[in-house]
């Protein structure tokens, strides 16, 4: 299955959905003739075809009827009603991918019939700037292929990463929440960066930056993230003594506390 001529269609056009159609378009795997989405109201058609230069309806039949490959890109609130206006449209061989949080792989097998090809993803928000992490898991009617195929069609706005469906829990703790955390970490830095003194808005470089470049690292010279903060440790210097603050004060616990809860909410969803 090659991503030439597959109509791709988008079930919601909201942030994330946006964030993924502009990736593809952008990625140029596939062209605004061949990609399709719903809003929920007559009122947006307009707006977003506009930004995306793509089809844009309010009829959720019409796009699964024309789509290959089909993002079901809604709340998981709304989920049921949106299977029920498409399941006569969906064939056996449309990958169907759903990046609603707490609906497992048997909730749209029993849904739309376990023979279908459905996929099971946790993006998170910086897709946005093409900066994503996804996780996903696979049912056993999607060959290694089409798993491959979703893998590349999302390279442009995400990395994607196959993971067993018991493990995406924790993908939502790990990626998709996490960036909520990020953003408290770089705000309270720049804040105190505030309180010495810097400029808010140039505390915040500093501070985002800093994360960026951090991350980076990590990713990219393969080193051991303790590995790393002990190479910015001098002796007797400040940051060691900034580590045991933050030691004493429990940030890597309450990280930890975190996530944990993170995951377990996200098994009751």
């Amino acid at each position: 299955m090659e991503l030439s001529n597959k109509n791709i269609g988008f079930i919601g056009c909201g942030n994330m959905g946006t964030a993924m159609i502009h990736g593809i378009l952008d990625s140029k795997l596939a062209t605004c003739d061949h990609i399709f989405a719903t809003v929920k109201s007559q009122e947006n058609i307009e707006k977003k075809e506009k930004e995306l230069g793509i089809k844009v309806s309010c009829d959720n039949a019409e796009v699964a009827s024309k789509s290959d490959i089909l993002f079901l890109a809604v709340k998981p609130q709304f989920m049921d009603g949106v299977l029920d206006e498409i399941k006569g449209e969906i064939t056996n061989e449309t990958l169907v991918i759903s990046i609603a949080a707490g609906k497992d792989i048997k909730y749209y097998e029993e849904k739309l019939g376990d023979d279908k090809k459905i996929i099971r993803a946790m993006p998170n928000t910086p897709a946005m700037v093409k900066a994503g992490m996804m996780g996903i898991c696979i049912n056993g009617n999607v060959t290694g292929n089409e798993c491959e195929m979703i893998k590349e069609l999302c390279v442009g706005f995400s990395k994607t990463e196959v993971v067993t469906e018991n493990l995406m829990e924790v993908v939502t703790a790990v990626s998709g929440s996490s960036p909520a955390y990020v953003f408290m970490f770089i705000e309270a830095m720049a804040d105190a960066a505030v309180a010495g003194g810097m400029p808010r808005k140039q505390a915040y470089e500093f501070a985002a930056q800093a994360v960026y470049g951090s991350a980076k690292m990590v990713l990219e010279t393969k080193k051991h993230p303790g590995e790393l903060k002990d190479m910015v440790c001098s002796p007797a210097g400040t940051t060691i003594q900034a580590v045991r603050v933050l030691e004493k004060e429990g940030m890597r616990s309450a990280v930890f506390e975190a996530m944990e809860k993170c995951i377990e909410i996200s098994r009751k969803l």
